[in-house]
């Protein structure tokens, strides 16, 4: 598979690897309600590692906008990178963003055409592999032409791409929406009303079938055709008095009851036009008339076209957007809950300073309600002594995760942390010592036991089939 190359690649495949794991930092004051929802403020690189060791493997849709690279100085962020410097950029951050889909999950990725869409390809081709490409999809962010300058002489280009992966080829990712239109049954056939449906097809070229060419009501098919059902068929229909001969062609007779357990689903089409889903403008005026202002977006996503992106997959689906901007995600989740009932989830993360009086502000006024956090110290110092402010159950996630590679399940009763492969996993808080041992849930198997200190035997240690781990020293990255 051919891949793409740029100066700095080899620093950005070690990027992940060199980001020191983070706290993250309730900030009730600026939350709003209980919910699962997550609104993060830091750089996205680093909070996604934070919150990698609880969302791995756990995200049905990773959503995002990043910047396009156009070269151009917008009012809340720079959009004008080298080419290599964007790669750089992207290339981590869609690693991170790989690992915490399911198996069942998939990326969008919103970018445009002139830009950086031909090296977004490259890169996710890499990261995701090429099997895993689903498509492209093209949104109709423009309606209106520009007239103004040499630009109304050029080629103006009307639709964005969105890039679409899916975590796993296997796995079929996408739930369709049944269309509940009635049919019409506008003829009158020998069981009472119905519809006609011809059965020839051309018998031309490719399509000439000699073994489709004998009688159904006594009749051939008419000149180059040929029938599109086999013999058996017709003749099981003739019997069933569901073939007639209507103005001289023999048809097959389809009534209400033949159709009355079959399910008509709207496909997902890769085209999303301006009528269904609106532009860029809309989008742009739903956002100010939201916070009764003009804010100064110029490129903002209009919440239905997330909104369809989001309803061909599970209503259960946690979402996660890590370049939130102003929270159109978050703003087509609450949307989509609201029109079908689902139980949607969504974790934002945008580093900019409005994140606060814009993003969340955003999600608060239009019903969202969500934790807020931001990006607080390092889980280990320089020297690989444990911060102080780790909590227990946070020091337990880091733990699971970097033994199992799996996400942690908050909630669980320390200190057993789970158990894989057949080990049990536990964390102390203090030393481990006999007494200890003995209050610990049993487990049959190998046990992994975490603790600042250990005063049991080594052989004792063997005996039991315990393996004893010093924090913080024996779980430093």
């Amino acid at each position: 598979m051919p891949t793409l190359d740029w100066a700095g690649k080899n620093l950005a495949l070690e990027a992940v690897k060199n980001i020191p794991h983070r706290l993250l930092q309730f900030v009730p004051e600026e939350s709003c309600g209980q919910d699962e929802n997550l609104i993060v403020q830091g750089d996205n690189l680093v909070a996604l590692k934070a919150l990698l060791p609880f969302y791995r493997g756990r995200v049905r849709c990773v959503y995002i906008d990043p910047p396009y690279n156009t070269h151009s100085a917008f009012e809340h962020y720079d959009d004008n990178f080298e080419h290599a410097e964007w790669l750089s950029m992207m290339y981590p951050r869609l690693e991170l963003l790989r690992d915490f889909l399911s198996d069942d999950g998939a990326i969008f990725i919103s970018v445009n055409f002139r830009d950086e869409y031909h090296h977004l390809r490259c890169i996710c081709d890499e990261i995701f592999g090429v099997k895993n490409y689903v498509g492209t999809l093209t949104w109709e962010s423009l309606t209106q032409p520009t007239n103004s300058g040499r630009a109304k002489f050029g080629l103006q280009i009307k639709t964005e791409p969105i890039l679409c992966y899916r975590n796993n080829a296997a796995e079929n990712i996408f739930e369709l929406t049944p269309v509940t239109k009635t049919k019409n049954y506008p003829h009158k056939g020998k069981f009472g009303s119905c519809r006609f449906e011809v059965i020839e097809k051309s018998d031309a070229g490719t399509f000439s079938r000699p073994t489709m060419k004998f009688k159904i009501l006594g009749r051939y098919p008419r000149e180059g055709k040929r029938w599109q059902i086999g013999e058996k068929t017709a003749r099981q229909l003739e019997a069933a008095g569901r073939v007639e001969i209507v103005d001289g062609i023999v048809k097959r007779a389809i009534y209400p009851e033949d159709e009355a357990d079959k399910i008509i689903y709207k496909p997902f089409g890769s085209h999303l036009k301006a009528e269904d889903v609106g532009t860029a403008q809309s989008g742009k005026e739903i956002l100010n008339s939201i916070m009764g202002e003009a804010i100064g977006f110029d490129t903002v996503k209009p919440p239905a076209l997330i909104e369809e992106l989001l309803r061909h997959l599970d209503k259960n689906s946690l979402v996660l957007d890590a370049f939130a901007g102003s929270g159109t995600s978050a703003h087509a989740v609450i949307n989509l809950n609201a029109a079908d009932g689902g139980a949607r989830k969504f974790i934002l993360i945008e580093e900019k300073n409005y994140c606060r009086t814009i993003t969340a502000e955003r999600v608060r006024r239009v019903g969202g309600s969500f934790k807020y956090f931001t990006l607080g110290e390092k889980l280990f110092d320089e020297a690989g002594a444990l911060n102080p402010a780790i909590s227990l159950e946070q020091l337990a996630a880091y733990i699971w995760f970097k033994s199992t590679g799996r996400a942690f399940e908050t909630g669980k009763t320390l200190p057993l942390i789970g158990i894989d492969k057949g080990a049990a996993y536990y964390l102390l808080d203090g030393e481990l010592t006999r007494k200890i041992l003995e209050t610990l849930p049993p487990h049959a198997g190998e046990k992994k036991i975490f603790a600042s200190s250990c005063r049991v035997s080594e052989e004792f240690l063997r005996e039991q089939g315990i393996i004893f781990y010093q924090t913080p020293k024996k779980i430093k990255a």
